[in-house]
């Protein structure tokens, strides 16, 4: 088993900054592909940003392609998600997810085996 615990959200003004991270523990002998998910208020959980357990390949949902960028430190177990530029519709949980699919950067919530509880994110405009 894998526990994840998420921290770093907060409140921010559009065009602020914040940085999310996630530390594992567990089972952190294997390397896992991490991901970021978010879900808005009153919608689904959606894809944010992956990154495969070598760090070497990262996706992006379209949305925060240049504004966002996902991070990982092996030795410390832990991710970031540098978040610039932040806007109202960035408003949402997020959460992060570890796959056994090591190799990619995993986009589909399914893919995904254990998750974090979410750090909530909102940005005022």
């Amino acid at each position: 088993q894998v526990q994840l615990v998420e921290s770093g959200g907060g409140l921010v003004q559009a065009g602020g900054s914040l940085r999310l991270s996630c530390t594992a523990s567990g089972r952190t002998d294997s390397t896992y592909s991490m991901g970021w998910f978010r879900q808005p208020p009153g919608k689904e959980r959606e894809f944010v940003a992956a990154i495969s357990g070598s760090g070497d390949s990262t996706n992006y949902v379209e949305s925060v392609k240049g504004r966002f960028t996902i991070s990982r430190d092996n030795a410390k177990n832990t991710i970031y998600l540098q978040m610039n530029s932040l806007k109202p519709e960035d408003t949402a949980t997020y959460y992060c997810a570890a796959s056994k699919l090591m190799f990619i950067a995993p986009l589909r919530k399914a893919s995904y085996d254990y998750w974090g509880q979410g750090t909530q994110v909102a940005v005022s405009s």
